[in-house]
């Protein structure tokens, strides 16, 4: 990942978490987990594929 790569990840990565933030806690949470799964995929370099 380059600095261009960087910054667009995370002018991406704060108007999603405002978005998060401003829904109920119950799909706040899922939001979350979801986003947590991605950036985690991202980490790992995409090779970890789970069964949803």
């Amino acid at each position: 990942m380059n600095g261009d790569d960087k910054q667009d990840v995370d002018d991406a990565l704060v108007p999603r978490l405002k978005l998060i933030e401003d829904q109920p806690l119950a799909t706040r949470a899922e939001a979350y987990a979801q986003m947590h799964d991605e950036l985690r995929d991202v980490l790992e370099g995409g090779d970890v594929h789970r069964n949803a």
